[in-house]
């Protein structure tokens, strides 16, 4: 396992820019910025997802646009600015995990408060999959689905080891 992370830091090292280029791409259509429209699921959202929008605000220096609807909601010029510098400061070891964080859980926002520490990575599983969460409480748990989940969690769980690991 220690030998893909090292793997991972030299492709890191390799392709920095190209990586940070397509997770810019990809912050602007961050799952945080797509609301649901039933009244239980948004209050789930809020209380998951609220906090790390304000924290992005604050520690990214980033206010992004919300929607309800499939349209990607357009977001003020600086915001892409400011999300570079941001990807740009973090170490090679916290670019791997940042980047498999994000495609994890489709999230840069979420990735980065993991990263930066200001979640853990049980409570960026719940945040990432607060949805397919609650649709399973709903209406029934889909074992294959289920069985997924868990080997997402699996992955958020090795990324937050990494992470703490000693270089």
């Amino acid at each position: 396992m220690k030998e893909n992370w090292k793997q991972a830091e030299e492709d890191v090292k390799k392709n920095r820019q190209e990586i940070i280029e397509k997770l810019l791409r990809f912050s602007m259509t961050d799952m945080l910025l797509f609301w649901g429209e039933n009244k239980d699921l948004m209050e789930r959202q809020q209380r998951l997802w609220g906090p790390i929008l304000e924290w992005a605000q604050q520690a990214l220096e980033v206010r992004l646009k919300t929607t309800q609807g499939i349209d990607v909601p357009e977001q003020e010029p600086y915001t892409g600015d400011r999300m570079k510098l941001f990807l740009e400061s973090l170490s090679d070891k916290e670019l791997v995990a940042f980047f498999k964080a994000a495609l994890n859980m489709r999230s840069v926002l979420l990735a980065a408060a993991l990263v930066k520490g200001r979640i853990n990575a049980g409570e960026a599983f719940e945040a990432a999959y607060v949805e397919e969460l609650w649709q399973s409480e709903n209406w029934g748990v889909v074992e294959e689905a289920e069985k997924k989940r868990g080997e997402l969690k699996q992955e958020l769980i090795d990324i937050e080891k990494f992470l703490k690991s000693p270089d």
